[in-house]
């Protein structure tokens, strides 16, 4: 008898269902208090009196330390019941938003940040790869989209809200905000999820044994490129508004939600759209997104532009969480925690990595150049899929 379905036999569906909502929560929780920052750099600049590159590694540190968390962890916590050890990592996340929350100096902001890494590495790699265990193998792929819309649904409503209480009660009420979230979310996990024995342990030469494969690479390549483009535009995306497009910060928030709706979309469009052709959707995803970031910078000088481009570039991006993930999850069928561990580390470095280049391009030049920058990034994506296409 398969692990799934010692999971699940003795389960209803709804109970699978609840659990699956706990879970997308717990990741809407993390995806919100990672890309918080990116609607509060510049409050959060001037009140320690730093760059926006420098405030911009409050996104760096976090995806760079979740990169090493995601093997580090997964392989350390052995056959721990991975119930409680999502609990646990949601009483850490807690933890950080309240340092945020109260810190006096930019370090302990930072340190804040490390935490957030951290439980974002663990959890991603195990909560991501559970839909089978919670719901049974033959709803897995719809539990897999709707765990993965908690992406989206971040930006939809976790980085605009954030915006918002940022502007009107300070950039420290959005992370306290966010501390009390958390705590509910920890609550829903403890009752909803059923216990989860690990049946087979995360190795590290089941990791090396994965990126020896050629398909594993070239997930791994175009993950990097798709996701170092986005992250090294995305993170700074409220000054290109207020630099190019002259939006006004109440406006800010709308722009930012009309982008999170079009990404929810993009989710659950790619859901669809990769039963047909993963690699044709992941290439679509990666050439929209060099689309609409190369022209940010030209045609984003209007409302009605820097809109329709950024509807564009939701509808692209949405998809591409999923395209990764489930790339990894069919190069190891054998092993889904590893492909879940592998995903989550080149997904969170490469993130962290995008808005760290970015912040020195926006500092050196100006934000239209990191737009250009990542646009061609994203089109280099589409040169790789296509030319593995006709090998």
């Amino acid at each position: 008898m398969t692990t799934s379905t010692l999971d699940t036999s003795a389960r209803t569906p709804v109970k699978g269902w609840l659990a699956v909502l706990a879970v997308t929560l717990g990741i809407f929780s993390l995806v919100t208090t990672e890309i918080l920052p990116i609607g509060l750099l510049t409050p959060i600049g001037a009140d320690f009196r730093i760059s926006a590159g420098t405030a911009g590694l409050t996104m760096t540190m976090p995806g760079f330390l979740a990169a090493i968390a995601a093997p580090f962890v997964t392989v350390s916590a052995g056959r721990v019941d991975r119930r409680i050890l999502l609990c646990g990592l949601m009483v850490v996340l807690a933890l950080a938003d309240v340092l945020a929350a109260t810190a006096q100096a930019y370090w302990a902001v930072l340190v804040s940040r490390v935490l957030v890494g951290l439980v974002i590495g663990a959890f991603w790699a195990i909560g991501s790869g559970l839909a089978a265990r919670l719901v049974g193998p033959g709803r897995a792929g719809t539990a897999t989209a709707v765990i993965f819309s908690a992406v989206p649904l971040g930006s939809v409503f976790g980085v605009p809200a954030g915006t918002l209480i940022g502007e009107l009660l300070g950039w420290r009420a959005a992370f306290a905000v966010m501390a009390v979230f958390t705590l509910g979310v920890l609550a829903a996990l403890a009752l909803l999820l059923p216990p989860l024995p690990s049946a087979r342990a995360t190795r590290l030469d089941v990791l090396r044994e994965m990126t020896r494969l050629r398909v594993t690479r070239l997930g791994l390549l175009v993950t990097v490129l798709v996701v170092l483009a986005h992250f090294g535009t995305y993170t700074y995306i409220t000054p290109l508004l207020r630099q190019v497009t002259q939006v006004s910060p109440e406006l800010i928030t709308v722009f930012l939600l009309v982008y999170g709706t079009a990404g929810i979309v993009g989710n659950f469009a790619a859901g669809a759209a990769i039963a047909r052709d993963l690699r044709l959707t992941f290439l679509t995803a990666a050439g929209l997104i060099g689309v609409a970031t190369l022209a940010l910078p030209f045609a984003g000088g209007s409302d009605v532009g820097a809109l329709v481009l950024l509807v564009v570039w939701g509808l692209a991006y949405g998809a591409v969480p999923v395209c990764s993930g489930t790339w990894f999850a069919q190069a190891a069928p054998h092993a889904p925690e590893a492909a879940s561990v592998l995903f989550t580390s080149s997904f969170q470095a490469t993130l962290s990595a995008g808005a760290l280049l970015g912040g020195f391009v926006v500092d050196a030049v100006s934000v239209s150049a990191v737009m250009i920058a990542g646009g061609v990034l994203a089109l280099v994506a589409v040169g790789v899929l296509s030319r593995a296409r006709s090998a």
